[in-house]
Order: structure tokens, then sequence, then C-alpha cells
């Protein structure tokens, strides 16, 4: 099943990847929103559990292995085209993940990576949500840290 105009919702995986007080972001090579900073991640493939889905995108996508922690949100997407019909449904779950090591390079579905701070956040144009779900996955890391 394609993702655009599917017969049904899709489910996709993010990964808010944090070190220190930065999290990394990539620019999308792909649309939907092909050129627009936001979370790595991508589609769960048939068969496919959420963790082993967001480790095979976030490896393709910044050949980085990561740890994968709690859920930071869950959330749909839709899209629709200028007569009103579904062009893109996604239903997205992003997980707090961390990347203890590594160089982190834009791959497959990435035409860029940055790691920024939450005050950077603003000036790559990530959409209000996706901003929030970031700055949400860095409170919760600092969080676990501190307990």
């Amino acid at each position: 099943m394609g993702t655009e105009y599917p017969a049904a919702p899709i489910v996709g995986v993010g990964g808010v990847v944090v070190r220190g007080e930065q999290v990394l972001v990539i620019r999308r090579a792909h649309d939907p929103r092909k050129g627009e900073w936001s979370v790595p991640g991508g589609v769960v493939e048939l068969g496919e559990s959420l963790t082993s889905a967001l480790r095979r995108e976030l490896h393709e996508e910044t050949g980085l292995d990561v740890e994968i922690g709690p859920v930071v949100e869950t959330f749909d997407r839709v899209h629709r085209d200028g007569d009103g019909r579904v062009r893109y449904h996604f239903v997205i779950v992003d997980f707090l993940c961390t990347a203890p090591s590594g160089e982190a390079i834009a791959g497959t579905d990435a035409e860029a990576v940055a790691w920024v701070g939450a005050d950077e956040l603003h000036a790559f144009g990530i959409d209000p949500h996706a901003s929030a779900v970031l700055r949400k996955g860095l409170a919760l890391a600092r969080r676990i840290v501190e307990s």
C-alpha cells in the first residue's frame, strides 16, 4: 500500500534522539513535507514491531544505532488535497531515543541532519507540532537523568 491516497491510516514512528541538551532533526528528502526539518522516522512495515521499525528507520536516515526509551507522544497527521480527499493519513508514535555513540549522517530519506538545542528549533523552521514534540522529548530526557 502506498502512502499517498491510502485506503487506511498508515502507522509511522519517530525518534526524538537526545544527546545532552540537543536533539537530532532531519531535513526530509521526500514528500510529504519534502525539504522541511522534522523528527526522523518513517513507516512501519507489515510484520514489523514499532521499535524494530524505529531502529531501522533511524539507521537508514541518520546512520545511528539508537537505544529506545518511552513514548513521547502519539498523534495523527492528515493532509487533504484541494478537493478535500485524504492524500496522506499517518498515525505516528514518537519515542525518546539516545544514540550513545556514532556520528549522524544524512541517509536514504534525509537531505541533511543537525543536532540542535531547544532555543534553535525556530531557526530551522520546524513546524509547531514537531517542535513541541522535540521540546517534550528534551524535557522527558532531563527528568529521566535527574531521577
